[in-house]
């Protein structure tokens, strides 16, 4: 079992910043830590073996403390409630969807939508949803409390108007519980008064927190959360003055909560709820929620989000100078756990700078991080054809939920995880790390599977820099110019409008281009325009795992259109000559070189290569064609000038085609009966003098060093990366080839 675990407060670093560590000891055990290089992070006894390089200078001895996480999300009313205008009785007004109507709360007690308490005493009143009570109102004394229930159940999905309200001259609660539309035969709404003698034994500590309660834990610890919807809530004196008057459409794109009312209630989100989400006016019509904010006025909320898990520093470091850049780690070891910790040095800048950069892509790490696919998802095995193995990280985040899940998985109540954060610990993103995503033999999978390549890399002398997805949405073309030659990684599936942007600026300045992964550049995804880290995703028109909901395809953070970047209008085929077919994750198989491998213009790429069949070896899966596959398709974007140099045979029916490459489905289309599900190896050159190589297949890095790395993945790696940093530019041919497409 997990027991050491931790994360940093910076995924790039260079020479002289601080990187902070923030560490859970489970047990309380003292644990050693150290700054190590990351070469191979491969375990495998087939491969070239595990490597690390401890970094001289950095080791400490700490004694360890838990640190719990504190999921699920809510609104914080910053300001003090004047609460003298309360004295005489009050009502709440609010639209709520529950999303959990059967749930009454992680610890029985309800779900809260609306709560005006003080933290300490709990005195105050809340308002939520208890299961078939459905909703209902607690005004607690100093001595007694009193509840009023609908003593109907919510349904799920469907909206609610809710007032409650308070009279102390009458010694009456009131609340109101109305469908906003009616079901024949289901008796779903009601008007409930009760006897109350009990005022709120609020202080002026009470604060207002929305879709959740203050507890006596801590100012930042909250309870009962809300599984929903909610829109427009609103606080009033006994007189129906407005106190509050929350408005949620306004600021989609921030974290702050306006009130419209007179004491300027302002508030913020905690641990991020999903906002830009249709409200109960949404009548079909509009797509964007910048066109029309008044019909987005929701937020939803989930007992299990989590952005930030808001532990305390253990240990710094400041990065010294003359490192070099690459993959690093914090390591971490007690008598009976270890952990890595990554991250990456960069380049210092004015320090001067490789000829070739490789781009973590640490946006797709954001995206599996922490999944529970194999675990939540009934399918799984059947999809991969193997029984999944599990370690003890998978188990750990099994029976630990609060440490979130990936944006694969769905929350508690069956939404779609939407935003994704590096600030809490990602045991999947990890050296040693093996995933049962990644086939047969190493089942490697993202980051670790990525260290093949940097293996590679040092073995072959090459110099190179390492940045990140992050450095490269922030920074644009910048984080590129420096570099002739453009590396990207096994499974770059996730990039951003301005990481896309800045590969072709990139190109089209002459640079060039090598991808040695599958299924690249697959999805759109949006960086949070202030707090690093933290990602979002919508999945629309086609899912994985889940789709968005009609009307919520645009993203909080900014407003652009989700989903594939293939129908937003910018396929992967026009950037790297291919784009994603299929699928399959029993076993790999290998490449056939076809006719266009003779042309005299891929004469270097084949140099020192004999026979047709290249990559029938490899750690992953046994091939370097295999998992996923990508393929050119010039009705997709593949420049006409494009080669397919090789294309992958062998596959079995556990390799289907993706969703989105078939517009209706048949029998016969696994890859033993259909030549659809093909990974491809493409060239071509571009009108700047630059060039492109694209493998096509995310197995490609596991066949790297097999043979103590004479072989022919290996060598036509080598002779494609040497070329591509040779300053002499590449020249178009004097007339296309024909088109490929399929």
């Amino acid at each position: 079992m997990k027991t050491l675990l931790g994360y940093a407060d910076q995924i790039s670093v260079t020479a002289g910043d601080e990187i902070a560590f923030r560490v859970s000891s489970e047990t309380a055990e003292a644990y050693d830590a150290t700054i190590v290089r990351i070469v191979n992070g491969d375990l495998n006894p087939a491969g070239s073996g595990y490597r690390e390089e401890e970094v001289s200078g950095t080791a400490w001895h700490i004694q360890g403390r838990p640190q719990k996480i504190h999921a699920g999300s809510c609104i914080v009313v910053d300001a003090a409630v004047p609460l003298e205008r309360l004295a005489d009785g009050w009502s709440v007004t609010l639209l709520a969807r529950p999303t959990l109507p059967d749930s009454s709360g992680q610890d029985g007690t309800g779900q809260v939508m609306f709560s005006l308490r003080d933290r300490m005493s709990g005195g105050g009143m809340e308002i939520g949803i208890k299961g078939e009570e459905g909703a209902y109102v607690t005004v607690q004394g100093s001595q007694a409390r009193v509840t009023c229930a609908a003593g109907v159940p919510m349904r799920r999905h469907e909206w609610y108007r809710l007032r409650v309200a308070f009279d102390a001259a009458k010694g009456e609660l009131t609340l109101s519980q109305a469908a906003l539309e009616s079901c024949a035969g289901i008796a779903d709404s009601a008007d409930v008064t009760v006897a109350c003698s009990v005022e709120p034994a609020w202080t002026s500590a009470a604060r207002i927190i929305i879709a959740a309660r203050a507890t006596a834990e801590g100012e930042t610890i909250f309870g009962g959360f809300y599984n929903g919807k909610l829109e427009a809530p609103c606080l009033l004196d006994h007189a129906g003055a407005v106190i509050g008057q929350w408005d949620f459409s306004i600021g989609i794109d921030g974290q702050d909560i306006c009130d419209q009312g007179p004491f300027h209630l302002h508030g913020h989100t905690w641990q991020m709820p999903g906002r830009a989400m249709t409200g109960h006016n949404w009548n079909g019509s509009i797509r964007a929620w910048q066109d029309a904010p008044e019909q987005y006025g929701a937020i939803h909320f989930h007992e299990d989000d989590i952005i930030d898990a808001g532990w305390a520093t253990d240990f710094s470091w400041q990065v010294p100078p003359g490192l070099k850049s690459g993959l690093y780690a914090a390591r971490l070891r007690s008598a009976t756990d270890e952990d890595h910790i990554p991250f990456v040095i960069r380049r210092t800048a004015g320090t001067g700078h490789a000829p070739l950069v490789f781009v973590l892509p640490t946006a797709s790490y954001l995206a599996y991080a922490n999944e529970h696919l194999a675990i939540d998802a009934a399918l799984a095995e059947r999809v991969h054809d193997h029984v999944p193995v599990f370690g003890a990280s998978d188990v750990f985040l099994a029976e630990r939920r609060e440490f979130g899940a990936s944006l694969y998985d769905r929350h508690i109540d069956g939404s779609g995880i939407m935003i994704s954060s590096r600030l809490r610990p990602v045991l999947n993103m990890r050296p040693k790390y093996q995933s049962w995503l990644g086939g047969t033999g190493s089942g490697l999978w993202q980051m670790n599977a990525d260290t093949h390549i940097i293996d590679w890399l040092e073995h072959e002398g090459f110099d190179y820099d390492i940045i990140t997805d992050e450095d490269l949405d922030r920074e644009g073309i910048k984080a590129l110019s420096p570099y002739r030659c453009v590396m990207l990684a096994s499974h770059p599936e996730y990039v951003s409008t301005r990481m896309l942007d800045a590969l072709a600026a990139h190109r089209a300045d002459g640079g060039r281009l090598v991808s040695l992964g599958g299924n690249a550049l697959y999805w759109r995804v949006v960086y949070h325009p202030i707090m690093p880290g933290v990602m979002e995703l919508r999945r629309c028109e086609v899912g994985n795992g889940w789709i968005t909901d009609p009307g919520e395809s645009c993203h909080a953070f900014g407003g652009e259109y989700g989903g594939l970047w293939e129908r937003i209008g910018r396929p992967p085929h026009e950037t790297l000559g291919s784009g994603f077919i299929g699928q399959g994750f029993d076993k790999c198989t290998y490449f056939r070189r076809q006719a266009d491998s003779y042309n005299p213009r891929v004469t270097f790429i084949f140099d020192g290569i004999e026979g047709d069949i290249i990559g029938d070896f490899g750690l992953i899966g046994g091939g370097a064609a295999g998992i996923e596959l990508d393929r050119a398709n010039s009705a997709k974007g593949t420049p006409l000038n494009t080669l397919v140099l090789a294309r992958s045979e062998g596959h079995t029916n556990t390799y289907l085609p993706s969703t989105c490459a078939l517009l209706i489905n048949y029998a016969g289309q696994g890859a033993a009966q259909s030549d659809l599900v093909r990974a491809e190896i493409v060239f071509f050159e571009t009108a700047e003098g630059g060039a492109v190589f694209s493998t096509g297949s995310i197995a490609w890095s596991g066949s790297l060093s097999h043979a103590d790395y004479d072989n022919s993945v290996s060598r036509m790696t080598g002779n494609v990366v040497r070329r591509f940093i040779d300053p002499a530019p590449f020249e178009l041919p004097a007339s296309a080839a024909r088109p490929v497409s399929f």
